[in-house]
């Protein structure tokens, strides 16, 4: 029972980004952005978009309704 400790322990510190690393937040707010029906502009959204979110440290788009 206590190997079970050992290895919950072991798989969150290899889960666990690194300080300034954050893999698995960017890709949750990608795939946001991609559910929400948007995608991720580099500079700024075009004049026809609508900013919606953010894909890290992109802006999320959509096109206005």
């Amino acid at each position: 029972m206590r190997i079970h400790y050992l290895l919950f322990g072991l798989l969150f510190l290899f889960l666990m980004p690194a300080p300034g690393n954050g893999v698995i937040i960017k890709t949750i707010q990608k795939m946001y952005c991609k559910i929400r029906g948007g995608r991720c502009a580099m500079i700024s959204c075009l004049p026809k978009e609508e900013h919606i979110g953010f894909c890290s440290s992109r802006k999320c788009c959509r096109k206005k309704k």
